[in-house]
């Protein structure tokens, strides 16, 4: 009697292609052209903005009841609160050491001191005079910011919702957050080993209240060294400083309580009000030349995000039509996986990169390397940070286990034309590899209407209540 012939099954897309490849391209594309609309035609904005927003957030609101993954998701989410607190202790280290280096040599060093030689700010000014003025103003103009990368890496970690993503949503989210809790650890630790000058040198006087004259420290060990030639031979043949502190008027020292020790750091002044935190604020992006630039930083983040690192998984036919593979797969066939969405915005968002890169230079908020410096260490801490988000080797690895152990009942089952018992082993081995579900319908329901709730409330606020994000 033949044998009965399975029925060919179609392999389940990895991604929702048609709305990976329309709407999640489409919505990032109108967010980022609807805020442009802000320097162009301001009430035009006006009545766009609120419209795209409310469209994401119901769009979000309709998907979220038939999302598969909520107990990934929840799994996530104490990893995705320690990124977070990693976060903002990161940024608060990194505040109090831009306030640090802006203020300890005082604002007449940041007035007298010229800003470094940058060839890539004279290759723009060589463009300039080159290239069609429409380029020129193209080049110029302002079309993407922080919080344009901020926002569309948010759009990103939703589209899990809709398959565009490998879920859960908030382990992309814990990546993000962690990779660049770290690159500005790394930022911090570069910038305040050597302090370098502004491209624009009255940013110091513009911003602070400091005083003109340079911290005890600056004065005993380096300002009498700074710039006599004799002086620093000196210094280097002892190795000892020999300069005497200059007495100057007492400083303003405000009660700040346990945060005390910050005084000589931030060196406040009575008009800037009694708060260290209110000091560390205004802080800002700095005075000072900031290697590398953190503002490219998040936006090589944001694209690396977007790009997707597509993988192939295939599986192979043994012992004679008895077949290692999930149960919806074809004997030899391969299957591409995505952890992100990789479609045509990904190339938009790298070119937007690169005009947020020339505009950096070209505005004299960086030099050169800081821009350079971000795009590689970006596209490093992305690439190793890899384990946090990225379940492939987990899930496949219960896979194999399970193999192993159901690999003899697997060869009997084909030797003896049993397919109703390889489909089941195969379930079996496909089920190991997918997580459990240990949370209640109505934990699930809770979490997903309070995650989606405070990510959108916390995104409005960020935009809101920061400068630029």
């Amino acid at each position: 009697m033949p044998r009965p012939k399975a029925e060919r099954p179609v392999p389940p897309p990895a991604c929702r292609r048609s709305l990976a490849a329309g709407g999640l391209g489409l919505a990032a594309a109108a967010y980022v052209g609807v805020d442009y609309l802000s320097r162009t035609s301001p009430s035009l904005h006006g009545r766009l903005q609120p419209a795209i927003w409310a469209a994401l957030a119901l769009a979000t609101a309709a998907r979220a009841p038939f999302y598969r993954r909520w107990d990934a998701e929840i799994r996530a989410a104490p990893w995705f609160l320690a990124a977070m607190i990693f976060m903002f202790a990161a940024l608060l280290c990194e505040a109090i050491s831009v306030r640090f280096v802006s203020s300890v040599l005082g604002l007449r060093w940041h007035r007298s001191t010229a800003p470094l030689p940058d060839t890539g700010q004279w290759l723009l000014l060589a463009l300039n005079e080159r290239l069609p003025q429409t380029v020129v103003y193209l080049l110029r103009a302002h079309i993407i910011s922080l919080h344009h990368y901020l926002m569309l890496f948010i759009m990103l970690g939703f589209s899990a919702f809709f398959d565009c993503i490998k879920g859960p949503g908030l382990g992309i989210g814990t990546r993000y957050m962690f990779a660049m809790a770290v690159g500005r650890f790394l930022r911090t630790i570069t910038f305040v080993s050597t302090i370098l000058p502004s491209a624009r040198p009255w940013c110091a006087a513009a911003r602070y209240k400091i005083p003109d004259h340079p911290h005890a420290w600056a004065q005993k060990y380096y300002a009498p060294y700074a710039s006599d030639p004799r002086a620093i031979r000196r210094v280097i043949l002892v190795d000892m400083p020999y300069a005497i502190v200059q007495n100057y008027s007492d400083h303003y020292r405000p009660d700040w309580a346990h945060m005390s020790f910050l005084i000589d750091i931030l060196r406040p002044s009575a008009g800037e009000g009694p708060s260290w935190y209110h000091l560390v604020n205004k802080a800002g992006g700095g005075c000072n030349d900031l290697i590398y630039s953190g503002h490219m930083f998040v936006a090589v983040l944001t694209a690396m995000a977007w790009t997707g690192h597509p993988y192939v998984q295939t599986f192979l036919c043994h012992n004679q039509g008895s077949v290692i593979r999930p149960p919806l797969l074809t004997c030899g066939s391969a299957l591409a996986l995505e952890e992100a969405y990789g479609g045509w915005i990904s190339v938009g968002i790298w070119f937007l990169v690169l005009h947020s890169a020339q505009r950096e230079i070209r505005e004299r908020y960086h030099y050169s390397a800081d821009c350079v410096v971000a795009i590689y260490v970006g596209i490093l801490l992305w690439r190793v940070t890899g384990f946090i988000w990225s379940t492939r080797d987990s899930d496949q690895a219960r896979r194999l286990a399970k193999l192993d152990e159901v690999q003899n009942r697997l060869f009997h089952a084909a030797k003896d034309s049993d397919i109703d018992e390889i489909r089941g082993l195969l379930n079996e081995v496909e089920m190991a590899g997918q997580p459990k579900k240990t949370f209640s319908q109505g934990v699930i329901l809770s979490f997903a209407a309070f995650m989606i709730t405070f990510t959108l409330l916390f995104a409005l606020l960020a935009f809101s209540l920061t400068s630029n994000g």
